[in-house]
């Protein structure tokens, strides 16, 4: 029988005089043997049988604490680094973003912090932060100010991110969507009409967006959207009409209009795939229960139900028929920037 001795590399929980080597050499009951020589972080020394050796329960559970012990001390030592890391960061940024940083933290400390936790505890959607984050400008940070936003660059959006995260996750998420996944988009490929319907209404935190992509059955994965938008009419009064579903939409309860992508033309696979922008309080569209979430709870997850949506020609689609999986792929790119941040912030 051997027993082991776990050893973390903060300090020796038991230490064995004649085994200067470590080395794990586990077996226990003979049905498992883990070897791991040279660990710099949590190692293992082997002794012979001995009335003096540990039985393998109180060497297991040996293990298991040195192994507690030594990721807890592996948080700390990150936490520590990041929290210095980010201080010398903020330090070389621009005066401008600077600024930003020290209004959203002032911003969150005073008003958003002392009611996250009931925010979260009551799924209650936070409608008046939002609005106040459109009066900080935090809605619509590089939506440029010839559209009405505050046409600052992706770095100040990070910085505001992470600082309206740090206090509350469901109001950064409810930030991070309008911007980057709503307002985007609508920014970079709307027609004037479609921003002045869709976009202008959107950035003072009166009204929020949501993006739907995910659906059911394939995830984000845009290439395999199973939602179909048919055209209907004649060619010069063509609309398109909707049917699908999406699923696991973030601010689907909320959201007053969506960027929604659904194919139109299942034979050119991700080609025929096209952007609609879809209000939603159009007849045929509902929503399923929200999602039952462990955290950001504040914000809905709903299912959207599309139930022969019919949207007219003037203005349902966003760019180019076709051009739904290329929007699809540079908005996701430019969200990811924003979750990042937000990670930053929760953690």
């Amino acid at each position: 029988r051997r027993d082991i001795i776990a050893v973390a590399h903060l300090g020796t929980l038991a230490r064995l005089p004649r085994h200067g080597h470590f080395r794990v050499d586990l077996q226990i009951e003979g049905r498992e043997r883990l070897r791991g020589g040279g660990d710099p972080w949590i190692a293992a020394a082997t002794a012979a049988d001995s009335a003096a050796s540990l039985n393998s329960l109180t060497a297991l559970l040996a293990f298991q604490l040195a192994t507690m012990l030594t990721r807890a001390c592996w948080r700390l030592a990150c936490r520590s680094f990041s929290a210095s890391s980010a201080s010398a960061a903020f330090a070389e940024l621009p005066e401008t973003h600077r600024m930003l940083q020290r209004t959203c933290r002032d911003f969150v400390d005073a008003e958003v912090a002392p009611v996250a936790a009931a925010i979260d505890r009551e799924h209650r959607y936070p409608a008046e932060l939002v609005k106040r984050l459109g009066e900080l400008g935090l809605m619509c940070v590089d939506v440029p100010e010839s559209e009405g936003g505050t046409g600052l660059d992706y770095l100040a959006y990070a910085v505001a991110m992470e600082e309206v995260s740090r206090g509350c996750a469901t109001l950064g998420v409810v930030m991070s969507v309008n911007n980057s996944l709503y307002s985007g988009p609508v920014a970079r490929w709307g027609t004037d009409k479609q921003k002045a319907d869709y976009l202008r209404p959107y950035l003072d935190g009166s009204k929020v967006g949501c993006f739907a992509l995910s659906e059911p059955g394939n995830g984000s994965d845009a290439g395999a959207a199973s939602t179909t938008a048919k055209r209907q009419g004649d060619w010069w009064v063509w609309g398109y009409v909707l049917s699908g579903a999406k699923a696991w939409i973030t601010n689907a309860a909320e959201a007053g209009a969506c960027v929604l992508f659904a194919t139109t033309d299942r034979a050119q696979r991700h080609r025929g795939i096209s952007a609609f922008l879809l209000p939603m309080n159009a007849k045929g569209v509902s929503l399923g229960t929200p999602e039952s979430k462990l955290g950001i709870r504040g914000s809905s997850t709903c299912t959207i139900h599309l139930d022969e949506v019919a949207l007219p020609a003037s203005d349902c689609m966003l760019g180019e028929p076709g051009q739904g999986f290329k929007i699809a792929m540079a908005t996701l790119d430019a969200g990811r920037i924003g979750i990042a941040a937000q990670a930053l912030g929760i953690g």
